[in-house]
């Protein structure tokens, strides 16, 4: 039998972390440190640098093959990268409410 696990609502004052913006943080913090000038690397990945600076800001959300030619261009493994992104985005999720025997509220119910 399942866990009966008491349903509430996500606080307005913890938004959930965009994926788009861990990504550009992480790209930008990699080319950082790697002394890359952003021109560079947009260059390398056949893109402008403004839309790089986009990307990088967390106001694009690039295609898989724009993901990979930067990946390329700052000479990181892509899964890598990605197994990052999806750990960061975990670790600032709200954590998961525990189990209770009742629920004092209302209750959902999957079949």
């Amino acid at each position: 039998m399942a866990d009966v696990v008491e349903f509430r609502p996500r606080r307005e004052t913890e938004p959930e972390p965009l994926w788009r913006e861990e990504l550009g943080r992480s790209l930008r913090a990699i080319r950082e440190d790697r002394g890359d000038r952003l021109v560079d690397v947009a260059e390398r990945a056949g893109v402008s640098p403004q839309y790089l600076s986009e990307i990088e800001r967390g106001r694009k959300e690039p295609s898989s093959e724009m993901i990979a030619a930067v990946t390329g261009a700052l000479g990181i493994d892509l899964a890598d990268l990605l197994g990052s992104i999806a750990g960061q985005v975990r670790r600032s999720r709200p954590a998961a409410p525990a189990p209770v025997g009742r629920p004092a509220g209302p209750l959902l119910i999957a079949a």
